[in-house]
């Protein structure tokens, strides 16, 4: 049975942190998460299979907290 999941969208940072995780695995330790440029850290979140949102509604705010869940999630996996 296939696992639904729901959408996420530019607030659901610890989801998308995780789904960044799942995808970059270990390959992106706490210093390397912390240079991604926001430019690019945008077009991956926008690549995510199940995030639906735009641009235009990313803010540094939400890109900033992405980062730091993506960070706690790379650290409790080590």
């Amino acid at each position: 049975m296939a696992h639904f999941e729901p959408p996420m969208h530019w607030a659901d940072h610890e989801d998308i942190a995780m789904a960044l995780y799942e995808k970059f695995g270990d390959d992106f330790t706490e210093a390397k998460i912390y240079r991604i440029r926001f430019t690019e850290l945008i077009e991956w979140v926008l690549s995510l299979d199940n995030f639906d949102g735009t641009r235009e509604q990313s803010t540094e705010g939400h890109l900033e907290q992405i980062q730091a869940k993506w960070v706690y999630e790379w650290r409790d996996n080590q």
